[in-house]
């Protein structure tokens, strides 16, 4: 018997999405908004986020934020509250890099920059959502972060990138256990090789382990996006604490 069970009819849900204005984050929006969603989208542009908005924007508030900006996400959150009531998802995927480089090539502002994007992004925004969750009457919710297939395996050149993303499994961990006795479960979402702007330069060639370039597949973003949707509508009662999804024939697996 499937313990999958879709949002009743006239049910109500409440997504934050952070990096919602462009990729994954507008690809996992729109999905979340074609089954009846309410959506707060934070991102850094709000033209942006006026764009992923489109299909339905009378049940999406946008909040242009900086998620590294402490002040910013808490503002952000103090808006969710005011206009939802509660918060059932975040999804935490605004993330960044830094240019591909050895690590004594690497400035103390690349590093720091992209740590504060991706990891102490998440950590404010996943702490906000948490509180939330607590409090809330019923209580609960779903807390899921973008780990990317370089929380498993590195890129070459990619330390400030891949260590933030390896830090993110122990946020999510950590999030998975503390959060059970608040009826809140964590899980972390890997993806590979969605076709994103991000990407688009894949099919040129990227570098490889062995010091070669070569094309890389991608796979349709729209999979990344239903693989959120799938975790996002589990009962409480049940977790996906990791997914992985990828183009199949991307160099991960044997990678090295």
């Amino acid at each position: 018997m499937s313990t999958y069970q879709p949002p009743s009819a006239g049910e109500i849900r409440v997504a934050a999405i952070t990096g919602a204005g462009s990729g994954i984050g507008r690809a996992a929006a729109q999905a979340l908004l074609a089954r009846g969603w309410r959506l707060a989208l934070l991102g850094r542009r709000a033209e942006a986020l006026e764009e992923t908005a489109a299909p339905a924007p009378e049940r999406c508030l946008l909040l242009p934020t900086d998620v590294a900006d402490e002040t910013q996400v808490r503002d952000a959150f103090a808006r969710l509250r005011e206009r939802f009531g509660r918060l059932d998802l975040l999804f935490n995927n605004a993330g960044m890099g830094a240019p591909a480089c050895d690590i004594d090539q690497l400035s103390v502002a690349q590093w720091r920059r992209v740590v504060d994007v991706n990891l102490t992004g998440s950590f404010l925004c996943a702490r906000e959502a948490f509180a939330l969750m607590k409090a809330q009457r019923p209580r609960g919710g779903r807390i899921v972060n973008n780990g990317s297939i370089s929380a498993h395996a590195p890129r070459p050149g990619s330390v400030a990138y891949t260590s933030t993303k390896h830090a993110i499994t122990g946020l999510t961990k950590t999030l998975a256990l503390d959060g059970r006795a608040h009826d809140i479960a964590c899980g972390q979402l890997d993806i590979g090789n969605a076709e994103t702007p991000l990407t688009a330069g894949f099919a040129a060639g990227m570098p490889q382990a062995n010091g070669q370039i070569a094309a890389e597949p991608v796979m349709d973003v729209e999979h990344a996006a239903l693989a959120l949707v799938y975790m996002a509508e589990l009962p409480l009662s049940a977790n996906v604490p990791f997914m992985t999804v990828m183009a199949t024939k991307m160099p991960y697996i044997g990678r090295g």
